[in-house]
């Protein structure tokens, strides 16, 4: 009896492991939002309510682990997600006690592993994993250009400003700072063009930017849309 209730927890397709799911979701939200919390100089007066508040999600969290093993074993144990379940709360009991782990709390940013627990425990997330294999080989094709197109942009920049500007594009791979800020239509203005050839130039290169943000937005848009028409069909 008692087995089977594990296992109903353990499995989301039941009432009782859809609502622990959503609660595993809801405590990593605050985990992360907590952690957020503890760097604001503010917040040293609720410090000690901050702990105990993480030492709760985190004993809920290893709930979930002793849960989840006790169902499958080492196979869950070995597996991707076991692995980023077990590195989001051993930070936790490492740097906890009388001893001083002071050099070891860098570990603690693995708490950022929960959200990548996330992925586990919504539908919308297996579209999009499934969506990005389905376009892998176009993504893959684009990078490539990507990458193309920014050594050829930070080409062309080099030799339209390196006279006028020779220290803020010293070399080529200088202007690569250049291309990828304007390529990705970001413009930090940091370094810009101050010739009429270096003008034109990041004109092209920005409406080019332009294509280079919205191809890959158009692939998996179109994916997502293909994967949520084929599960409504079925």
């Amino acid at each position: 009896m008692i087995a089977d209730r594990i296992r109903a927890v353990a499995d989301p397709s039941t009432r009782v492991g859809c609502a622990f799911d959503r609660l595993i979701c809801v405590l990593i939200g605050i985990s992360l939002v907590e952690l957020a919390v503890e760097t604001l100089p503010e917040s040293e007066p609720y410090r000690e309510w901050l702990h105990w508040t993480e030492a709760a999600i985190v004993g809920v969290f290893t709930l979930e682990y002793v849960l989840r093993f006790s169902t499958t074993g080492l196979r869950y144990a070995l597996s991707w997600w076991g692995l980023i379940d077990l590195l989001a709360i051993v930070p936790f009991y490492v740097s906890f006690g009388v001893v001083d782990f002071r050099s070891v709390r860098i570990f603690r940013l693995l708490r950022l592993l929960r959200i990548a627990k996330l992925h586990r425990y919504g539908s919308a997330w297996q579209r999009l994993r499934v969506a990005f294999l389905d376009i892998k080989d176009e993504l893959t094709i684009y990078f490539g250009l990507t990458v193309a197109l920014l050594y050829l942009a930070s080409i062309g920049i080099y030799y339209c400003e390196h006279a006028a500007q020779p220290e803020a594009f010293r070399s080529i791979f200088h202007a690569m700072w250049w291309a990828v800020a304007t390529l990705t239509t970001v413009g930090y203005g940091d370094v810009y063009p101050v010739t009429v050839a270096g003008k034109i130039f990041t004109f092209f290169v920005l409406v080019l930017g332009l294509s280079v943000v919205a191809i890959p937005s158009g692939l998996i848009a179109s994916a997502m849309v293909k994967q949520r028409d084929g599960q409504s069909a079925s």
